[in-house]
């Protein structure tokens, strides 16, 4: 009769222990999950204020602090007798949620997963699929979007390049400047003449491309380059958008990209449970950072060759809303000044972005545009190319 109380207390003791330890591990990884880790494994965000971004951290550590300190603390002995005297609803517990675990990874796997950066096939300005590049804009379409009270157009010739207007395609025997880019360089909610490449027309007076495409990283952008540049008779030159910020997408690999040696690589497959967390959370590891620095410097090289084959002009525009931080700093010195790449920082006022979504505004895009026709005119002053 004896033996029964003293092995339940062990086995309240080992469950208080576990549960406790659990609590521990909580808190103690909050104190280690200080800013400097966070700024080491979590990468700038460009659409993102540094103050706001670092507001969540330190909401997402105080939360989790409390919640070890409570499970530790307060919690510990009732989930210990809980586990402890009922060992039949404890394994009937843990095996639904691993059946609830494998349903939802079932019936994922039966529904189209975007890409983290893809977006829905309706939002404004649409895209389509693309099994090379991952998707690109319809063609020959006029799409609107709202913001704050604004009507944006987007129209789109018939090779996808945004235009003023369906009806004024991009002529490719006319002198051009090639823009290449992500949603920054498209001007995403703004209107064509207050672009990047529309501003930087009006100023230089050279009929300015627009290739970008919203969502993409450096790789993708690239691989555009690529297949476009060839069809323009005379690229004068070729502006390609890169910072820090943005750097964090080009480690993505749920869509088709660039690995070491620029070799072409389908998208990874992983459980989509993993890659839903991937995505909530966005973690990188230091070896994942390293290989995305040793990459994207591959990439933007490739992409000034490719200028330079084709009598080009190459520049790699570097927007940063100010003040930058030492994170961006590091990365912009290790991937573009480490490795020779010739590029114009530009500093934007941190109040220059569109309300409510973080993209350049209008103001922002004409700094960003001065400073293309201001180093693209130095830069070709010898061969006078451009007036």
């Amino acid at each position: 009769m004896s033996a029964l109380p003293d092995r339940t207390f062990r086995k309240l003791l080992v469950a208080e222990i576990a549960v406790a330890c659990i609590g521990c591990a909580l808190f103690a990884f909050a104190l280690a999950a200080n800013q400097q880790w966070f700024d080491r494994h979590f990468l700038p965000a460009f659409f993102v204020s540094r103050v706001k971004y670092v507001r969540v951290e330190q909401s997402v550590r105080i939360a989790m602090a409390v919640l070890g300190a409570a499970i530790a603390l307060i919690a510990r002995r009732p989930i210990a007798n809980a586990v402890a005297q009922n060992h039949a609803r404890t394994v009937h517990v843990a095996l639904a949620i691993a059946l609830a675990f494998g349903a939802s990874e079932l019936m994922l796997r039966q529904t189209y997963l975007r890409a983290a950066e893809e977006v829905p096939a309706r939002k404004e300005p649409r895209r389509h699929l693309d099994s090379r590049l991952g998707w690109l804009f319809i063609p020959s379409r006029c799409g609107y979007q709202s913001n704050n009270g604004r009507r944006v157009e987007y129209a789109f010739d018939r090779r996808g390049y945004r235009v003023r207007g369906v009806d004024e395609p991009v002529d490719l025997e006319c002198p051009s400047i090639i823009f290449t880019g992500e949603s920054i360089m498209v001007g995403e909610k703004l209107r064509w003449d207050e672009t990047i490449p529309a501003q930087t027309e009006k100023i230089v007076g050279i009929q300015s491309v627009n290739l970008a495409v919203s969502g993409f990283a450096s790789d993708q952008a690239y691989l555009r380059l690529k297949t476009e540049l060839p069809l323009f008779r005379r690229p004068v030159a070729v502006v390609s958008l890169f910072t820090p910020g943005i750097f964090d997408r080009n480690l993505d690999d749920d869509r088709p990209h660039l690995g070491p040696g620029l070799v072409w690589q389908p998208p990874a497959q992983r459980w989509r449970l993993a890659v839903i967390a991937r995505r909530l959370v966005r973690y990188r590891s230091d070896e994942t950072i390293e290989r995305g620095i040793n990459v994207t410097r591959e990439i933007l090289r490739a992409t000034i060759d490719l200028a330079r084959a084709y009598r080009a002009v190459p520049l790699i525009v570097v927007p940063q809303f100010i003040p930058e931080q030492p994170r961006e700093s590091e990365l912009r010195r290790r991937i573009l000044d480490e490795a020779g790449l010739p590029y114009v920082w530009v500093a934007l006022d941190p109040n220059s972005r569109v309300w409510d979504d973080g993209h350049p505004d209008a103001r922002a895009a004409h700094a960003i545009a001065v400073a293309i026709a201001n180093r693209l005119r130095a830069a070709d002053s010898e061969r006078g190319r451009l007036e």
